[in-house]
Formats: structure tokens, sequence, C-alpha cells
């Protein structure tokens, strides 16, 4: 089953960033693409109302998730929508989350994901201070889905620094694990590659780390460097900068047969009696 990962350099305009992920995702199915990942802030980069955006979404008034449902429908593709500004479920008024959604070839929605893990940090660029958590609330959940390409575990971007998270991912039975990210050109330069294939390598799941990848209001340059990972580490496809379409083939016989050769899932210590502190 192949699968699909986008960049894209959004912008602030969201009509014209649907427009772009539009003929993004056509090529991807167009290549045979069961399951394609947008990359996170796919809709929208560098606005100040992602409050209002949200809102607008979860009242039905928005036009990415209609656009989100007409696409998976036209194409007869699984999407991983990146990230877009969600309120929780039947609470449009409660601060949002930055939600990946998962959406059938049918247009249904089949999975949310919450971001767990806020980019509230300073980076040494030309912004300097970021705070996720002024915009958005934090996730609460794992979340793991079944799909035609096999089990999908959701997260995003800065989730790639606790490795925790990818555990459960693993635990809760994932084989491929969706990134939608929009790294920093600092952060991303310093540890993109070592963290995707690392979550990779660790987990023995193919990583779909989508990426935004240029320059955005803000102003904000992000790093780029899309990928597909597959169990070994191995980067089967990656884009330096600015848009493209990411392809790659899943063999589930070469992921079952790395778990059963390299067995560490079953070889994991769990440390419940804590740490010894010697003075």
């Amino acid at each position: 089953m192949s699968l699909a990962v986008i960049q894209m350099v959004s912008q602030s305009d969201v009509l014209a960033n649907l427009q772009q992920a539009r003929r993004l995702l056509e090529q991807a199915a167009a290549g045979g693409a069961k399951l394609a990942v947008l990359p996170e802030n796919f809709a929208a980069m560098g606005r100040r109302d992602m409050a209002a955006i949200g809102r607008a979404e979860a009242l039905g008034e928005g036009p990415i998730l209609p656009w989100l449902k007409q696409a998976a429908r036209d194409l007869r593709l699984w999407i991983v929508a990146g990230t877009l500004p969600l309120p929780p479920i039947d609470q449009p008024e409660a601060k949002s989350n930055a939600c990946s959604l998962l959406v059938d070839d049918q247009g249904q929605y089949v999975a949310r994901y919450d971001k767990l893990h806020l980019f509230d940090v300073d980076v040494a660029d030309n912004r300097g201070r970021y705070r996720e958590s002024d915009d958005y609330a934090h996730g609460n959940r794992v979340v793991v889905a079944d799909t035609p390409v096999g089990r999908v575990g959701l997260t995003v971007c800065y989730d790639l620094r606790f490795p925790e998270l990818y555990s459960e991912l693993r635990a809760a039975g994932a084989e491929l694990i969706t990134a939608p990210s929009a790294f920093t050109a600092v952060t991303g330069a310093a540890h993109w590659e070592v963290l995707i294939r690392a979550r990779a390598i660790e987990t023995q799941c193919y990583v779909l780390a989508a990426a935004q990848g240029g320059v955005h209001p803000g102003p904000r340059e992000t790093y780029g460097h899309a990928a597909i990972v597959d169990p070994w580490g191995r980067v089967l496809a990656e884009q330096d900068q600015g848009e493209g379409v990411l392809l790659a083939e899943r063999d589930s016989s070469e992921q079952a047969s790395i778990r059963a050769r390299m067995p560490v899932f079953s070889h994991r210590r769990i440390f419940s009696q804590g740490v010894q502190r010697l003075a």
C-alpha cells in the first residue's frame, strides 16, 4: 500500500493554502497513495486569530472541514489533516486544540488527536520565542486507528521529543506513526532527522513526517525535510525545501521480520520500583 507525505510552505491565506493542499493531494492520489499526511498548520501559518478560525470551524461556518471531507471523497484518499485549530467537541467557545484529524476515503472522521506537547520554547532565530499555549490547550489522549495501510498512531511536531508517547503508540498496536510538523530552521537542522529516525527505530514503525519547508509570516522559517522513514530507520524519501509529495510503499512482511528478529518491545523493562539515588 502506498503512503504519501506532503510538504508545504503555508501562508496566512486559508483559501490559498487549501488550493495548494488540494493540488498536492491530487498528486498523491495519482501516484497511488491510499493515505496522505498533510503538515502541521497546513491551512494557516503566521495568523493571530487561530481561536476565531477554530470557533468558525466548530460552528460549521469555516471552509477547512468541508474542504477536507470533499477532498477525501473526491480523491478516494485517507487523509491525516496535519493540524488545524479546533475546540473540544460540543464546546465551540472553549480554547482550541492543535488538532490532527484522520479522515477516511468517504470523508468520514475516523480519529481526532489533540497535540499533547505544546511548543513553549525559546529558539535562537528571528522570532526567538514560541508559546503555543497562548493559542492552544493541551490534549490528553493517545490515539491510534485502523486504516487500509495499517494501524496508525497520531502525533504532531514537538511530540517527537517525547519517546514515551511513541512507546505508548507501539503498545497500542501502531504500525505507522504520523508526525505532521513545522520545525523551525534552527531546531530542524540540529535534531529533525535524528528524531524521526530514532522514533522509527525504537518503535519499529514507519514514520510519516510531513513538514513545512520555507518562509512564512511571523516572521518564521521552517526546516522542511519532510520524510518517510521505515522501521529499520532508513529514509525512503525526503524533500529538502519547498512544496512536494513523497511516496513510498509499506512492506508489511519486512516490518514483521524486523520485529521478529529484534524483539525489542518484548525486551522492555519497566522500572516500577523507581531509581536508587546514591550520595
